[in-house]
């Protein structure tokens, strides 16, 4: 499906999705033996995701879901390759059609995949047709994350998120581009405010849907916004943290049983969707299940579990203090969201806060919750940043 070399290679080279009839015959003998754990003790999901849960995600992936559907919807759009710092990237780029169209590169998080920006594309490069203004237009470039589905892995430590945003830097000027701004949500969004930070030459300004401004200095005063902060910080990363301690401390261990495991990844992802988005107790209240196990039939034929688990161990130091940002920065905060931050540490974080907008409702991934909306609030959010 994909190849991983070990020098820089300056060319772009188209790439289409292929996964071979075998794997997915072998997937389907994985699904049909698979031995199930006892159910939980509890009447919720305290101890995990509900072995009920799992059954019925795993049904839906053996017997309703498509993945050569899937794959034709992923290979609708312009993907390639180049290879940057030695790791063989692979990214979506689609052009407008409208003049004067910005650049924007969306990068995900975990777990996540370019996939999750599918339905942001059309809004972007035309946004006419969900009733934009064609002067907002944007060229689209969606990067996978390397150790991430269709990308390389790479063999050597030290990808931290300082380091991607360079490697992005790097693919933006190689796409010729010479103004471009940035967004990000989760994982996406450190490597986005690590661009900020750096500021490398054409960035005009990012947008971000996690904002990294808790303060270096927790104050000992709180008001309600600010104490829900905190309470929802210390929830992330005790009762929510369990995926976050394990990726950050044994990646690959955890590697060992999930790439031998397709319910194992369906389940380990699965858990983190319940558990952070904006739903009535299952995670397909919030996103619909099919773009779901979209991201967990990536990872499994790309066997990225331990790789992509690693983004967590290589930054294994990052906190939810993040640098302050001297640049452009436009803001979008879902209700859900866990943690939740008020506006004014948000202010206090980045001195040219361009935009700030509050989503009627969604969670943390808010390009699968709320795909219009985000859509919208990039547009807005960036607006003023085009030359």
């Amino acid at each position: 499906m994909h190849e991983t070399t070990t020098s820089d290679d300056v060319d772009i080279r188209p790439f289409r999705i292929a996964v071979p009839n075998g794997e997915l015959d072998d997937l389907y003998r994985r699904l049909d033996s698979v031995r199930w754990p006892t159910a939980e003790t509890v009447d919720d999901r305290s101890q995990g995701v509900r072995l009920e849960r799992v059954r019925e995600l795993v049904d839906r992936w053996r017997n309703g879901y498509d993945w050569r559907r899937t794959e034709a919807t992923l290979n609708a759009h312009p993907q390639f390759h180049t290879t940057i710092d030695g790791v063989d990237l692979h990214f979506l780029h689609v052009r407008s059609s409208h003049p004067r169209a910005l650049p924007v590169i969306l990068t995900h998080g975990w777990p996540g995949s370019f996939a999750d920006f599918t339905e942001l594309i059309e809004p972007l490069v035309d946004p006419v047709s969900s009733g934009g203004r064609a002067e907002d237009a944007f060229d689209v470039v969606v990067p996978s994350l390397p150790g991430f589905g269709f990308s390389g892995k790479p063999t050597t430590p030290g990808w931290t998120v300082e380091r991607i945003a360079a490697a992005w830097a790097t693919l933006m000027r190689r796409l010729g581009y010479r103004e471009w701004v940035a967004h990000g949500g989760d994982w996406g969004a450190a490597v986005t405010t690590a661009l900020g930070a750096s500021r490398p030459e054409g960035l005009l300004g990012v947008h971000l849907s996690t904002p990294y401004a808790f303060p270096a200095q927790i104050p000992t005063d709180l008001d309600a916004s600010e104490r829900r902060a905190v309470d929802g910080l210390a929830l992330y990363a005790g009762a929510l943290g369990g995926a976050n301690h394990v990726q950050g401390t044994v990646p690959q261990t955890l590697g060992y049983g999930l790439a031998d495991s397709p319910v194992g990844q369906a389940a380990w992802i699965w858990d983190k969707y319940e558990s952070k988005t904006d739903n009535a107790g299952r995670a397909q209240d919030a996103i619909d299940v099919d773009r779901m196990i979209d991201t967990i039939a990536i990872s499994w034929f790309t066997n990225s579990a331990a790789s992509s688990a690693r983004i967590y161990w290589d930054n294994r130091s990052a906190t939810m203090s993040g640098p302050h940002l001297h640049l452009p920065v436009a803001v979008t905060v879902f209700p859900k969201d866990v943690p939740l931050l008020p506006r004014s540490w948000i202010e206090d974080a980045y001195s040219d806060l361009v935009h700030f907008g509050e989503a009627p409702r969604g969670g943390h991934f808010a390009a699968l919750e709320q795909p219009e909306f985000l859509a919208s609030e990039i547009r807005s959010g960036l607006r003023g940043l085009r030359t």
